[in-house]
């Protein structure tokens, strides 16, 4: 018997031996694919140590901190410390590791397909804002008075003016040079007798105030005025009478080149434009109108429409009204002088056409017939890409006097970036005149822009 449990004790370690191999394990408790193992370090690699990541709520409340100091400063040195920090900030996000967002993944996209946003470009953005809104803070500057100065002598210069624009040349430069006097208790008088002597003026004047000592902080009130009266003479140069076809003749004259001709034949040559003359000073309309409907001449035709915009005489509307629909510029304006309401609809078809000019001249058309019909079409261009369009559609909202307008306006007092648009919408408001139309306006007396202070001034009666 012992001999018989000697040999099966000997046989059982082979059995179980035997049972190991035969066992089921899965691979995944046991090996380890070495290929998911490089693609996980790989992955790895790739990706900063989150010790290494800086933290988005130290930019956060850098640029809080920022905003502040842009907010309270009140002289040039308040606003420079401002930009030094913002350099700085600048300097240390370019430098520094972000951690990436989530992106937002649609319901019908591929996560995959899915870019990350970029976690630096909320905090470039507000630099970016605080920046601009430095700028703003800045100066008035005394060069910037000079600046506007040189651009008025220059628009004189280089402009051709009818005989009556020369005067109002004249006299919009005397005015200029007379409120200058005021504000700076200094003499600034003028002699002018045309245009080239107002240039001269003007030029003198520039160079003396560019000398002043005035400084953005401490005389801030003075520049801002003088501001506001360049801004005065630009307008006023810009309503002055230009010449249009007369003005190679106008030109030649000026030249002597109708010297040599007798003087009792040349003050009757053109015999057209004599009468034409004539007939405007006498306000007779009738002959007018045949002589438009008749000479074949585009110098003569002019003529008669600078007498016509002159006169604005109602019994002109259908021949005018006739050319404004070829999209001729000084039809238009004389629709608006005429007032006639039956011009809205070819008027308003001109709004966003692509030709700047010829809206400009279009809304201001608008505005002095002041139909109530026409506030919609024009409130829509206060969205139009260009400023000038958009300063002009709110002063001709403001010539129609419709209380709609108000809240598009101060919705452009809010909203728009360019300070002279919002000056219109101001202004604008005035015009409007009403209880709320004034309360909206004369919010903003502490504006950033001193055109838009002015008028917010004018709603508060001050």
């Amino acid at each position: 018997m012992s001999d018989g449990e000697d040999t099966d004790s000997a046989e059982e370690p082979p059995e179980a031996a035997d049972e190991s191999p035969d066992e089921d394990v899965a691979p995944s408790e046991t090996d380890e694919d070495p290929s998911e193992d490089a693609e996980q370090s790989s992955e790895e690699d790739d990706e900063p140590a989150e010790a290494d990541l800086a933290d988005p709520t130290e930019f956060d409340s850098r640029l809080d901190d920022a905003a502040e100091l842009v907010e309270n400063a009140e002289t040039e040195p308040d606003l420079d410390e401002a930009d030094e920090t913002l350099d700085a900030i600048e300097a240390d996000l370019e430098a520094a590791t972000l951690p990436t967002p989530e992106p937002e993944v649609g319901e019908d996209e591929d996560p995959e397909d899915v870019e990350p946003p970029d976690p630096k470009e909320e905090y470039e953005d507000r630099i970016s804002s605080l920046r601009d809104d430095i700028e703003e803070q800045r100066g008035p500057y005394v060069e910037d008075v000079v600046s506007d100065i040189e651009s008025a002598s220059t628009t004189i210069t280089t402009s051709e003016w009818t005989t009556e624009g020369e005067d109002e040349v004249a006299e919009a430069v005397a005015d200029f040079l007379s409120s200058v006097s005021d504000t700076l208790d200094d003499s600034f008088e003028s002699a002018a007798s045309g245009s080239e002597d107002a240039a001269a003026e003007l030029d003198d004047a520039a160079e003396r105030i560019g000398e002043t000592p005035l400084d953005p902080d401490d005389d801030a009130d003075t520049i801002a005025t003088l501001l506001e009266q360049t801004d005065t003479l630009s307008a006023d140069l810009e309503a002055a009478t230009l010449w249009s076809d007369l003005e190679v003749r106008e030109q030649l004259r000026r030249q002597g080149f109708y010297d040599v001709l007798d003087p009792n034949v040349s003050k009757d040559f053109p015999p057209e434009l004599s009468a034409i003359n004539v007939y405007e000073a006498q306000g007779e309309v009738e002959p007018l109108l045949s002589a438009l409907d008749s000479f074949g001449s585009d110098f003569m035709e002019e003529n008669v429409l600078d007498a016509l915009e002159h006169l604005a005489p109602a019994e002109a509307f259908d021949p005018v009204h006739a050319l404004a629909q070829r999209r001729n510029k000084q039809p238009v304006r004389i629709l608006g002088r005429i007032g006639d309401e039956q011009a809205c609809d070819t008027l308003e078809d001109f709004l966003g056409g692509g030709d700047v000019e010829l809206e400009k001249i279009t809304l201001r058309a608008l505005g002095m017939i002041g139909a109530d019909r026409s506030t919609d079409p024009v409130a829509q261009r206060l969205l139009a890409d260009s400023r000038e369009i958009r300063s002009s559609a709110a002063r001709a909202l403001g010539l129609i006097g419709d209380t709609r307008a108000i809240d598009p306006l101060e919705d452009v007092l809010a909203d728009d970036d360019a300070d002279e648009v919002r000056a219109s919408a101001a202004w604008a408001l005035n015009q409007i005149g009403t209880e709320r139309a004034l309360d909206v306006a004369a919010e903003y007396a502490d504006d950033r822009s001193y055109l838009v202070q002015a008028e917010a001034e004018k709603a508060e009666g001050v």
